[in-house]
């Protein structure tokens, strides 16, 4: 670990670990001690209650809504508690030696020079110490911003206030390191809960958070995009930073909400990139990897073997990606062997079949890939420091064509102004802004002289 962290230095690059705080393995020596007894040294370290006659503690489900959160064990005639899956147990959070340990685990790695860390569903891991039963939801389907889901809301187990206090604590500690660290979480909730996360007007809490709302789905309209890029002005101003996000390892690829249309793919890469905020791209995203087809039966990852015991029109209409495998597909380098991400034929997941037409190597040599369009566009956002710190206004639609989303990004030394075409068909309209006339990139869209073109599903990018 040394080794990789003293060669992204040396690459001008920064490294952020993936820190999960909620729940250890059920097979780490802490919890094997835990539950050994009722009174070990670490007894107390997980969530641990007595049961109600031959029933669990309270009605808590798991996160996921499937089975009870609590799990027995014999050793202690006692229950543990997992939000997510029975073999990842919660840590006790309001232990303060859990707690100190915590920060000591933080400590070591911020002492080996990691720049960050992003931190793992961070508002799931307190619980209300009273352990009340969750009061009934008539909502089925996720509705975050009120935290309920798979009808319970989820009113002591989720975004508790001492988490808001935790964040302020993790943040003192990183803070401390003069040459300044970093997280992120991921968090679920309303824009109220991300603002608390962030330490409302102190901005004292979490460096940065995911906000999730193109991840599961989105409208491919330019009117959408205007309404969440508003929305995201609004609730996250200056000197706030919000984060655009629209892949992970949870969800189906973003292309294939975009029908597995490359143009589309350039449209959501220029948006995202010129955008005022954090641009999180999902590894494969910048060359348009497609969601996978492993069958659930044959999914290594254990959530999704869990839903193997759900019957089949529940499966299909839940809305989700039952099998995470298919957006954890090797990363597709090549067209040579296991798309040269391994000299092994038989990876831990399959190799896309796909892979000979769609990797890095063949994008490197198409000057009109995706991947070219990210390499442009990250290029041209470190030449212009007003896509990262300026200010951000929409054109007015009465200016534009229909589906034509324009904004303009600008400070005190740079302009730049974005135009995006949502739809199939060619836009022709009047370029009203004076002096525009030096194209920073452009993907079927021109500037012709006082005229405006754009392609089907173009890009253009102009400043003065």
């Amino acid at each position: 670990m040394d080794s990789l962290i003293n060669e992204v230095h040396k690459r001008d690059m920064k490294i952020v670990l993936d820190l999960v705080l909620n729940h250890t393995s059920n097979e780490h020596p802490w919890f094997l001690e835990s539950k050994s007894s009722k009174d070990n040294p670490k007894s107390d370290w997980y969530v641990w209650k007595d049961g109600k006659g031959n029933n669990p503690p309270n009605n808590w489900k798991n996160i996921l809504g499937q089975i009870s959160g609590w799990n027995y064990v014999k050793e202690r005639d006692q229950y543990y508690y997992a939000a997510f899956l029975p073999f990842q147990p919660d840590l006790n959070m309001s232990n303060p030696e859990v707690k100190a340990e915590i920060f000591e685990t933080v400590k070591f790695w911020l002492d080996k020079d990691v720049d960050g860390f992003r931190l793992d569903i961070f508002n799931f891991i307190f619980e209300d110490t009273s352990y009340p039963d969750n009061p009934a939801s008539l909502f089925g389907l996720k509705n975050m911003n009120e935290g309920k889901w798979a009808f319970e809301e989820h009113k002591y187990n989720f975004h508790q206030p001492e988490v808001l206090e935790f964040a302020k604590e993790l943040r003192e500690i990183l803070e401390s390191y003069s040459d300044g660290r970093f997280m992120v979480g991921e968090v679920f909730g309303s824009h109220r809960h991300m603002r608390e996360l962030l330490g409302l007007e102190e901005q004292d809490g979490l460096n940065l958070v995911f906000l999730f709302d193109f991840l599961e789905s989105f409208e491919f309209s330019a009117d959408y995009f205007r309404q969440k890029g508003e929305e995201y002005e609004a609730f996250y101003p200056s000197p706030l930073v919000p984060t655009y996000v629209f892949s992970n390892h949870d969800q189906a690829r973003s292309i294939t909400r975009l029908d597995n249309d490359m143009r589309k793919a350039d449209i959501l890469a220029t948006f995202q990139l010129t955008m005022r905020g954090v641009p999180f791209t999902y590894q494969g995203e910048e060359i348009g990897m497609t969601t996978g087809k492993i069958p659930l039966n044959e999914a290594q990852d254990p959530l999704s073997v869990s839903w193997l015991g759900f019957p089949k029109w529940i499966r299909e209409d839940i809305g989700v990606l039952l099998n995470r495998d298919n957006c954890r597909t090797p990363m597709q380098w090549s067209n040579e062997k296991a798309a040269g991400f391994s000299s092994n034929d038989n990876t831990w997941l399959p190799i896309q079949q796909n892979y000979t037409s769609i990797n890095v190597e063949g994008q490197l040599q198409d000057k009109n890939s995706l991947l070219q369009t990210y390499k442009s566009l990250l290029a041209i956002r470190k030449q212009y420091p007003v896509l990262k710190d300026g200010t951000t206004k929409f054109i007015d639609n009465k200016e534009l064509p229909e589906d034509v989303l324009g904004y303009t990004r600008e400070n005190r030394e740079q302009t730049v102004t974005v135009y995006l075409n949502f739809s199939d068909k060619d836009k022709i309209f009047n370029n009203n802004l004076e002096g525009y006339n030096k194209v920073l990139f452009h993907k079927r869209g021109n500037l012709n002289e006082d005229e405006i073109e754009l392609n089907s599903f173009g890009v253009l990018i102009i400043t003065d």
